[in-house]
């Protein structure tokens, strides 16, 4: 019998970055999605989560389009390791989780690194980080159909404690960056919008898609091959939708820079006015805020949150916000008090830090 698990992740900063050859600051969590796996010699993997009424037998020769609904990323991950050539092993899987689904924290690949642990363990395969989560990659996009980036899967396998893991996309560089806020009097709290999303959707692909467009109308590959050129480079993209997509990833990039420069000074007041700037310009620019995360991120700041953005792919999820540790108990009052007001559902509010990677 074979234990695995990985974490779902925040991403401090750098959102939609991932698939532009960019930058990302993202922290694995301490909630993480557990698989206990024993192999058999069968040709189906029988898998059960606790969050599901019955269990799902996957054949070992699936295929996209095969299994559908949340055992998708499992037998994606299956198919992946197949098409890389690994004997995938049957048997029986058991899963457990307690990263929410559909908040922005990367519940899909935490369960697509555990479980991707599991197998290759099983198999007697090893396969260095970024491999794997080129393999957790291709599950998602390929079988499940969702076009995200590599920035959920890198975050799950390199995560540390009291350490950020700073991704350069263009050559995949993981870099560890030191980030304990609760050590300098900050904390880091986390808001559950409770408003859910799904990157299977037509926006996530809308958004990088219209990166491809405004990459191609500047003559480059990636947004990333004008970035030392500045915004007024996007003078050349004539869809002022496409411009202003461009215009986030390029200012984005470089308040991740600036987000780390910060922590390295320990300067939580200048990180959080990044936090700030970025949710403006996920706001108006990229245009995948929400009204209820908008309500959020204002109430936490006028309570004194010393900044605060969503986080995530968008359109529901959740909102994070450094705030002085003193004022957590005000901050989280005001920002319920603000949410009930405006109608919606109160948030799930907790306290959050950089935890360890999948394993």
């Amino acid at each position: 019998m074979i234990s695995y698990s990985a974490p779902g992740r925040v991403n401090l900063i750098g959102e939609h970055t991932d698939y532009n050859g960019g930058f990302a600051l993202p922290i694995a969590l301490p909630q993480r999605t557990s698989v206990t796996f024993t192999p058999s010699e069968v040709d189906t993997l029988t898998v059960l989560s606790d969050r599901a009424d019955a269990s799902v037998r996957i054949p070992l020769d699936t295929v996209p389009g095969g299994v559908t609904g949340w055992a998708a990323y499992v037998a994606g991950v299956i198919w992946a390791l197949r098409e890389r050539g690994v004997a995938v092993p049957g048997g029986t899987m058991t899963i457990s989780s307690d990263v929410p689904i559909g908040s922005g924290l990367s519940s899909s690949a935490a369960l697509e690194c555990a479980v991707l642990g599991a197998l290759t363990t099983a198999a007697g395969v090893r396969l260095d980080r970024i491999e794997q989560a080129r393999i957790g990659q291709r599950a998602e996009n390929d079988y499940v159909g969702a076009p995200t980036g590599l920035l959920d899967q890198l975050s799950s396998l390199f995560g540390e404690v009291s350490t950020a893991v700073l991704i350069d996309f263009r050559d995949l560089a993981v870099h560890p960056v030191p980030f304990d806020p609760d050590a300098s009097g900050v904390t880091l709290l986390l808001f559950d919008s409770g408003q859910r999303h799904g990157h299977v959707g037509g926006e996530y692909a809308a958004r990088r898609a219209s990166c491809e467009r405004a990459a191609a109308a500047l003559g480059v590959a990636s947004l990333r091959d004008v970035q030392h050129r500045g915004v007024s480079v996007l003078d050349g993209v004539i869809d002022p939708v496409d411009a202003r997509r461009a215009r986030h990833v390029l200012t984005e990039n470089e308040r991740v820079l600036d987000f780390v420069a910060a922590c390295a000074e320990l300067d939580f007041a200048a990180a959080g006015r990044l936090l700030t700037a970025s949710h403006d310009s996920m706001r108006d620019d990229f245009e995948i805020t929400t009204g209820r995360l908008d309500v959020i991120a204002d109430a936490a700041l006028a309570a004194g949150a010393l900044g605060a953005r969503m986080t995530g792919g968008g359109f529901g999820g959740c909102v994070i916000a450094l705030v002085p540790a003193e004022l957590t108990l005000k901050v989280g009052e005001a920002v319920r008090s603000a949410v009930l007001a405006a109608g919606y559902v109160e948030p799930e509010l907790s306290r959050v830090y950089a935890a360890a990677g999948a394993g």
